[in-house]
């Protein structure tokens, strides 16, 4: 009865052992590749036409146009380069429109370090939901930082796009802007 308990007692302390040992090399390993998603809030500011120094009018320099909401699914095959497929809401405040883009995107980073410096470049269409949403395409590049946690594992990640949308009859309208983004990706 003895030996029953004793085989027991080992057999857990080895399994405890197991599974610490197992989490433990996990949580400071380097995911270098894998999939990833990752949630996006950007926008575009305009100066403000109405803006007077020294005036109490509670006008600001900047005042946001544009706003883009992302969730964004991919794969990073290494330390440089990563592919997403991007979901996106995008509402302009000025022109009163109503985008909904799909597409592609690819993420090079030119400096792989503790922190990485990349460019990016994105193309896809612009579906519409309903009649308030502009149909056509867009394309993107943009180049920002990566900044990960201590785990190297989650990131936040900083910078400026470009973008270009075409809509309309046969795609003939265009808006063009630039816009300051702040991610999140989760590995």
């Amino acid at each position: 009865m003895k030996s029953i308990f004793m085989k027991q007692f080992y057999l857990l302390i080895s399994l405890i052992f197991f599974l610490f040992h197992l989490g433990h090399s996990q949580i400071h390993e380097e995911k270098t590749n894998g999939f990833f998603y990752k949630i996006s809030l950007a926008a575009t500011l305009t100066i403000n036409e109405d803006y007077t120094i020294n005036n109490d009018d509670d006008e600001t320099l900047l005042n946001p146009s544009a706003f883009f909401i992302n969730n964004t699914v991919g794969y990073q095959f290494n330390k440089r380069t990563l592919l997403g497929l991007n979901f996106e809401y995008d509402y302009h405040s000025q022109q009163g429109l109503h985008f909904f883009p799909a597409y592609l995107n690819l993420q090079h980073n030119i400096i792989a370090d503790d922190d990485n410096i990349f460019l990016r470049a994105g193309y896809g269409t612009l579906i519409g939901l309903s009649k308030d949403f502009e149909k056509g395409n867009l394309y993107k590049v943009g180049f920002g930082v990566q900044i990960f946690d201590d785990d190297y594992r989650n990131s936040s990640l900083i910078g400026i796009d470009f973008t270009r949308k075409r809509f309309g009859y046969n795609n003939l309208e265009g808006l063009s802007s630039v816009s300051i983004f702040l991610e999140f990706m989760l590995f």
